[in-house]
Protein backbone atom coordinates (compact mmCIF):
# COMPACT_ATOMS: atom_id res chain seq x y z
CA UNK A 1 0.00 0.00 0.00
CA UNK A 2 1.34 3.45 -0.90
CA UNK A 3 2.06 6.18 1.61
CA UNK A 4 -0.80 8.36 0.26
CA UNK A 5 -3.35 5.58 0.62
CA UNK A 6 -2.16 4.84 4.17
CA UNK A 7 -2.61 8.54 5.09
CA UNK A 8 -6.13 8.66 3.65
CA UNK A 9 -7.07 5.47 5.56
CA UNK A 10 -5.69 6.85 8.81
CA UNK A 11 -7.51 10.14 8.36
CA UNK A 12 -10.79 8.36 7.73
CA UNK A 13 -10.27 6.15 10.76
CA UNK A 14 -9.46 9.10 13.01
CA UNK A 15 -12.48 11.05 11.81
CA UNK A 16 -14.84 8.20 12.69
CA UNK A 17 -18.12 7.23 11.10
CA UNK A 18 -19.86 10.48 12.05
CA UNK A 19 -17.10 12.77 10.84
CA UNK A 20 -16.16 12.51 7.16
CA UNK A 21 -12.63 13.22 6.14
CA UNK A 22 -11.61 16.66 4.84
CA UNK A 23 -10.97 15.20 1.40
CA UNK A 24 -14.50 13.81 1.30
CA UNK A 25 -15.91 17.26 2.15
CA UNK A 26 -13.95 18.85 -0.65
CA UNK A 27 -15.17 16.20 -3.08
CA UNK A 28 -18.78 16.76 -1.97
CA UNK A 29 -18.52 20.53 -2.44
CA UNK A 30 -17.01 20.06 -5.88
CA UNK A 31 -19.83 17.69 -6.78
CA UNK A 32 -22.39 20.28 -5.70
CA UNK A 33 -20.77 22.95 -7.83
CA UNK A 34 -20.69 20.70 -10.86
CA UNK A 35 -23.81 20.95 -13.08
CA UNK A 36 -26.18 18.05 -12.93
CA UNK A 37 -25.88 17.64 -16.65
CA UNK A 38 -24.31 19.53 -19.44
CA UNK A 39 -26.57 21.80 -21.38
CA UNK A 40 -27.16 20.83 -24.93
CA UNK A 41 -25.88 23.17 -27.54
CA UNK A 42 -28.71 24.94 -29.36
CA UNK A 43 -28.60 24.28 -33.09
CA UNK A 44 -31.15 24.84 -35.86
CA UNK A 45 -31.80 21.10 -35.82
CA UNK A 46 -32.66 21.07 -32.11
CA UNK A 47 -34.87 24.15 -32.66
CA UNK A 48 -36.80 22.31 -35.35
CA UNK A 49 -37.10 19.16 -33.25
CA UNK A 50 -38.37 21.25 -30.33
CA UNK A 51 -41.34 22.46 -32.34
CA UNK A 52 -39.88 25.75 -33.56
CA UNK A 53 -41.44 25.46 -37.01
CA UNK A 54 -44.91 24.88 -35.55
CA UNK A 55 -44.50 27.92 -33.28
CA UNK A 56 -43.37 30.03 -36.21
CA UNK A 57 -46.31 28.84 -38.34
CA UNK A 58 -48.69 29.70 -35.51
CA UNK A 59 -47.23 33.20 -35.07
CA UNK A 60 -46.72 33.96 -38.77
CA UNK A 61 -50.23 35.40 -39.47
CA UNK A 62 -50.04 37.72 -36.49
CA UNK A 63 -46.49 38.81 -37.36
CA UNK A 64 -47.46 39.51 -40.97
CA UNK A 65 -50.54 41.53 -40.00
CA UNK A 66 -48.59 43.43 -37.33
CA UNK A 67 -45.76 44.20 -39.76
CA UNK A 68 -48.03 45.30 -42.61
CA UNK A 69 -50.46 47.42 -40.57
CA UNK A 70 -48.22 48.66 -37.74
CA UNK A 71 -44.48 48.69 -38.43
CA UNK A 72 -44.97 49.24 -42.15
CA UNK A 73 -46.81 52.59 -41.74
CA UNK A 74 -44.32 53.65 -39.06
CA UNK A 75 -41.38 53.02 -41.39
CA UNK A 76 -43.21 54.77 -44.23
CA UNK A 77 -43.86 57.79 -42.00
CA UNK A 78 -40.19 58.05 -41.10
CA UNK A 79 -39.31 58.11 -44.80
CA UNK A 80 -42.03 60.67 -45.60
CA UNK A 81 -40.76 63.01 -42.87
CA UNK A 82 -37.70 63.62 -45.08
CA UNK A 83 -39.76 64.19 -48.23
CA UNK A 84 -42.03 66.86 -49.62
CA UNK A 85 -45.13 65.04 -50.79
CA UNK A 86 -48.90 65.35 -50.92
CA UNK A 87 -49.41 61.70 -51.98
CA UNK A 88 -50.44 62.94 -55.44
CA UNK A 89 -47.28 64.22 -57.08
CA UNK A 90 -43.91 62.51 -56.97
CA UNK A 91 -42.14 62.93 -53.61
CA UNK A 92 -39.06 65.16 -53.44
CA UNK A 93 -36.30 64.40 -50.95
CA UNK A 94 -35.74 67.50 -48.79
CA UNK A 95 -33.79 66.11 -45.85
CA UNK A 96 -34.33 68.03 -42.62
CA UNK A 97 -36.23 70.92 -44.22
CA UNK A 98 -39.59 69.60 -42.98
CA UNK A 99 -38.37 69.64 -39.39
CA UNK A 100 -36.96 73.16 -39.82
CA UNK A 101 -40.24 74.48 -41.25
CA UNK A 102 -42.27 72.88 -38.47
CA UNK A 103 -40.02 74.32 -35.77
CA UNK A 104 -40.27 77.74 -37.40
CA UNK A 105 -44.07 77.67 -37.54
CA UNK A 106 -45.50 80.19 -35.03
CA UNK A 107 -48.53 77.95 -34.52
CA UNK A 108 -46.31 75.21 -33.05
CA UNK A 109 -45.69 77.12 -29.83
CA UNK A 110 -49.40 77.81 -29.45
CA UNK A 111 -50.24 74.15 -30.05
CA UNK A 112 -47.65 72.96 -27.53
CA UNK A 113 -48.88 75.36 -24.83
CA UNK A 114 -52.51 74.41 -25.45
CA UNK A 115 -51.67 70.69 -25.33
CA UNK A 116 -49.78 71.12 -22.06
CA UNK A 117 -52.70 73.14 -20.67
CA UNK A 118 -55.16 70.41 -21.65
CA UNK A 119 -52.90 67.71 -20.14
CA UNK A 120 -52.51 69.65 -16.88
CA UNK A 121 -56.25 70.18 -16.49
CA UNK A 122 -56.96 66.55 -17.39
CA UNK A 123 -54.47 65.32 -14.79
CA UNK A 124 -55.75 67.62 -12.05
CA UNK A 125 -59.42 66.80 -12.58
CA UNK A 126 -59.48 63.62 -14.65
CA UNK A 127 -56.88 61.50 -12.88
CA UNK A 128 -58.09 61.53 -9.23
CA UNK A 129 -61.81 61.39 -10.09
CA UNK A 130 -61.85 57.72 -11.27
CA UNK A 131 -59.87 56.69 -8.18
CA UNK A 132 -62.32 58.40 -5.85
CA UNK A 133 -65.31 56.94 -7.69
CA UNK A 134 -63.82 53.43 -7.65
CA UNK A 135 -63.09 53.58 -3.91
CA UNK A 136 -66.61 54.83 -3.14
CA UNK A 137 -68.19 52.17 -5.36
CA UNK A 138 -66.09 49.45 -3.71
CA UNK A 139 -67.64 50.38 -0.34
CA UNK A 140 -71.19 49.97 -1.66
CA UNK A 141 -72.85 46.78 -0.42
CA UNK A 142 -75.75 46.60 -2.87
CA UNK A 143 -76.12 47.54 -6.50
CA UNK A 144 -72.39 47.54 -7.22
CA UNK A 145 -72.96 46.01 -10.65
CA UNK A 146 -75.52 48.68 -11.55
CA UNK A 147 -73.18 51.48 -10.52
CA UNK A 148 -70.34 49.91 -12.50
CA UNK A 149 -72.52 49.72 -15.60
CA UNK A 150 -73.60 53.36 -15.21
CA UNK A 151 -69.99 54.46 -14.76
CA UNK A 152 -68.91 52.59 -17.89
CA UNK A 153 -71.84 53.79 -19.99
CA UNK A 154 -70.06 56.92 -21.36
CA UNK A 155 -67.34 54.67 -22.79
CA UNK A 156 -69.96 52.75 -24.78
CA UNK A 157 -71.36 55.93 -26.35
CA UNK A 158 -69.60 56.64 -29.69
CA UNK A 159 -67.18 59.55 -29.22
CA UNK A 160 -68.63 61.61 -32.07
CA UNK A 161 -72.15 61.21 -30.68
CA UNK A 162 -70.94 62.19 -27.21
CA UNK A 163 -69.24 65.33 -28.51
CA UNK A 164 -72.31 66.41 -30.50
CA UNK A 165 -74.49 65.81 -27.45
CA UNK A 166 -72.25 67.89 -25.21
CA UNK A 167 -72.13 70.59 -27.87
CA UNK A 168 -75.86 71.01 -27.34
CA UNK A 169 -75.32 71.13 -23.57
CA UNK A 170 -72.69 73.86 -24.03
CA UNK A 171 -75.13 76.19 -25.77
CA UNK A 172 -74.11 79.67 -24.64
CA UNK A 173 -77.63 81.08 -24.66
CA UNK A 174 -79.54 81.41 -21.36
CA UNK A 175 -81.76 78.55 -22.52
CA UNK A 176 -78.82 76.17 -22.84
CA UNK A 177 -78.83 73.05 -20.67
CA UNK A 178 -75.84 73.94 -18.51
CA UNK A 179 -76.72 77.63 -18.35
CA UNK A 180 -80.25 76.73 -17.26
CA UNK A 181 -78.85 74.63 -14.40
CA UNK A 182 -76.51 77.46 -13.41
CA UNK A 183 -79.47 79.84 -13.42
CA UNK A 184 -81.12 77.77 -10.69
CA UNK A 185 -78.27 78.81 -8.37
CA UNK A 186 -78.18 82.43 -9.50
CA UNK A 187 -75.07 82.05 -11.66
CA UNK A 188 -75.13 84.04 -14.91
CA UNK A 189 -74.86 82.23 -18.28
CA UNK A 190 -71.37 81.18 -19.34
CA UNK A 191 -69.95 81.40 -22.89
CA UNK A 192 -68.45 77.88 -22.65
CA UNK A 193 -67.02 77.10 -26.11
CA UNK A 194 -67.38 80.67 -27.41
CA UNK A 195 -64.76 82.09 -25.03
CA UNK A 196 -60.99 81.51 -25.16
CA UNK A 197 -60.90 81.40 -21.36
CA UNK A 198 -63.53 78.68 -20.92
CA UNK A 199 -63.16 76.65 -24.12
CA UNK A 200 -60.32 74.41 -22.98
CA UNK A 201 -61.81 73.64 -19.51
CA UNK A 202 -65.07 72.77 -21.28
CA UNK A 203 -63.23 70.28 -23.47
CA UNK A 204 -61.53 68.75 -20.42
CA UNK A 205 -64.86 68.25 -18.65
CA UNK A 206 -66.30 66.32 -21.59
CA UNK A 207 -63.10 64.29 -22.10
CA UNK A 208 -63.05 63.36 -18.41
CA UNK A 209 -66.68 62.26 -18.53
CA UNK A 210 -66.04 60.15 -21.64
CA UNK A 211 -62.88 58.39 -20.41
CA UNK A 212 -63.42 58.02 -16.65
CA UNK A 213 -65.53 54.85 -16.95
CA UNK A 214 -62.71 52.69 -18.28
CA UNK A 215 -60.35 53.82 -15.51
CA UNK A 216 -63.01 53.17 -12.85
CA UNK A 217 -63.43 49.57 -14.01
CA UNK A 218 -59.65 49.02 -13.92
CA UNK A 219 -59.39 50.45 -10.41
CA UNK A 220 -62.33 48.36 -9.23
CA UNK A 221 -60.60 45.22 -10.51
CA UNK A 222 -57.41 46.23 -8.70
CA UNK A 223 -59.29 46.89 -5.46
CA UNK A 224 -60.61 43.33 -5.46
CA UNK A 225 -57.03 42.08 -5.17
CA UNK A 226 -56.35 44.08 -2.00
CA UNK A 227 -56.31 41.61 0.96
CA UNK A 228 -59.23 42.15 3.31
CA UNK A 229 -56.95 41.39 6.27
CA UNK A 230 -55.23 44.74 5.77
CA UNK A 231 -58.51 46.61 6.24
CA UNK A 232 -59.35 44.47 9.28
CA UNK A 233 -55.99 45.27 10.83
CA UNK A 234 -56.50 48.97 10.13
CA UNK A 235 -59.91 48.87 11.83
CA UNK A 236 -58.38 47.18 14.87
CA UNK A 237 -55.89 50.04 15.04
CA UNK A 238 -58.78 52.52 14.98
CA UNK A 239 -58.32 53.79 11.42
CA UNK A 240 -61.24 55.56 9.78
CA UNK A 241 -62.28 55.43 6.15
CA UNK A 242 -59.84 58.14 5.01
CA UNK A 243 -56.89 56.64 6.89
CA UNK A 244 -57.66 53.23 5.39
CA UNK A 245 -57.71 54.76 1.92
CA UNK A 246 -54.45 56.62 2.48
CA UNK A 247 -52.50 53.90 4.30
CA UNK A 248 -53.97 50.73 2.76
CA UNK A 249 -55.79 51.32 -0.53
CA UNK A 250 -53.44 53.74 -2.28
CA UNK A 251 -50.21 51.88 -1.38
CA UNK A 252 -51.73 48.64 -2.68
CA UNK A 253 -52.71 50.38 -5.94
CA UNK A 254 -49.32 52.02 -6.38
CA UNK A 255 -48.26 49.97 -9.39
CA UNK A 256 -51.50 50.41 -11.33
CA UNK A 257 -51.58 54.12 -10.45
CA UNK A 258 -48.19 54.68 -12.05
CA UNK A 259 -49.24 52.80 -15.19
CA UNK A 260 -52.53 54.69 -15.50
CA UNK A 261 -50.75 58.01 -14.99
CA UNK A 262 -48.32 57.55 -17.88
CA UNK A 263 -51.13 56.25 -20.10
CA UNK A 264 -53.17 59.36 -19.36
CA UNK A 265 -50.20 61.63 -20.07
CA UNK A 266 -49.68 59.94 -23.45
CA UNK A 267 -53.40 60.10 -24.22
CA UNK A 268 -53.77 63.79 -23.35
CA UNK A 269 -50.71 64.66 -25.43
CA UNK A 270 -52.51 63.16 -28.44
CA UNK A 271 -55.89 64.84 -27.93
CA UNK A 272 -57.60 65.53 -31.26
CA UNK A 273 -61.27 64.59 -31.34
CA UNK A 274 -62.57 67.16 -28.84
CA UNK A 275 -60.74 70.20 -30.27
CA UNK A 276 -61.60 69.19 -33.83
CA UNK A 277 -65.32 68.57 -33.32
CA UNK A 278 -66.05 71.17 -30.64
CA UNK A 279 -64.16 74.27 -31.79
CA UNK A 280 -61.85 73.33 -34.73
CA UNK A 281 -59.01 74.90 -32.76
CA UNK A 282 -60.83 78.14 -31.89
CA UNK A 283 -61.77 80.52 -30.61
CA UNK A 284 -58.64 82.49 -31.51
CA UNK A 285 -56.54 79.27 -31.55
CA UNK A 286 -57.32 78.68 -27.86
CA UNK A 287 -57.87 74.94 -28.45
CA UNK A 288 -55.31 74.31 -31.20
CA UNK A 289 -53.42 71.16 -30.16
CA UNK A 290 -50.44 69.33 -31.64
CA UNK A 291 -52.50 66.63 -33.33
CA UNK A 292 -54.90 69.20 -34.72
CA UNK A 293 -51.90 71.06 -36.17
CA UNK A 294 -50.68 67.80 -37.72
CA UNK A 295 -54.13 67.36 -39.26
CA UNK A 296 -53.96 70.85 -40.74
CA UNK A 297 -50.54 70.15 -42.24
CA UNK A 298 -51.83 67.01 -43.95
CA UNK A 299 -55.30 68.19 -45.06
CA UNK A 300 -55.01 71.94 -45.42
CA UNK A 301 -56.41 71.92 -48.96
CA UNK A 302 -58.49 69.70 -51.24
CA UNK A 303 -55.44 68.33 -53.09
CA UNK A 304 -53.79 67.27 -49.87
CA UNK A 305 -51.39 69.25 -47.75
CA UNK A 306 -47.75 68.64 -47.04
CA UNK A 307 -47.57 65.16 -45.56
CA UNK A 308 -43.86 65.61 -45.05
CA UNK A 309 -44.39 68.33 -42.45
CA UNK A 310 -47.25 66.35 -40.86
CA UNK A 311 -45.13 63.21 -40.47
CA UNK A 312 -42.16 65.27 -39.28
CA UNK A 313 -44.20 66.74 -36.43
CA UNK A 314 -45.70 63.30 -35.71
CA UNK A 315 -42.22 61.80 -35.50
CA UNK A 316 -41.03 64.52 -33.12
CA UNK A 317 -44.07 63.95 -30.91
CA UNK A 318 -43.50 60.18 -30.88
CA UNK A 319 -39.83 60.60 -29.93
CA UNK A 320 -40.72 63.06 -27.19
CA UNK A 321 -43.37 60.75 -25.72
CA UNK A 322 -41.00 57.79 -25.94
CA UNK A 323 -38.27 59.65 -24.04
CA UNK A 324 -40.81 60.89 -21.50
CA UNK A 325 -42.10 57.35 -20.93
CA UNK A 326 -38.56 55.96 -20.54
CA UNK A 327 -37.62 58.70 -18.05
CA UNK A 328 -40.88 58.23 -16.17
CA UNK A 329 -40.37 54.47 -15.72
CA UNK A 330 -36.77 55.03 -14.67
CA UNK A 331 -37.77 57.53 -12.00
CA UNK A 332 -40.76 55.56 -10.71
CA UNK A 333 -39.31 52.05 -10.88
CA UNK A 334 -38.34 51.98 -7.20
CA UNK A 335 -41.45 53.91 -6.05
CA UNK A 336 -43.83 51.50 -7.80
CA UNK A 337 -42.32 48.38 -6.21
CA UNK A 338 -41.09 49.39 -2.75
Amino acid sequence: MSTTAIRETDASAEAGPGHPSPDAGVATAAARRAPARRRRRRTPLTWVRGGGLWNLAFLAPMLIVFTVFSWGPIARSVVMSFQETNLVSDPVWVGLDNFARVLADPNLGTAVVNTLYFAALALVFGFPLPIIMAVLMSEVRRGKGLYSALAYLPVVVPPVVAVLLWKVFYNASPDGVFNTVLGWFGIPPQPWLQSAATAMPSLVIEATWAAAGGSIIIYLAALIAVPAELYDAAEVDGAGIWRKIWHVTLPQLRGILFIMLILQVIGTAQVFLEPYLFTSGGPNKATLTILLLIYRYAFQNSLGGDYGEATALSLMLAILLGLLSWLYFKLTDRWSTN
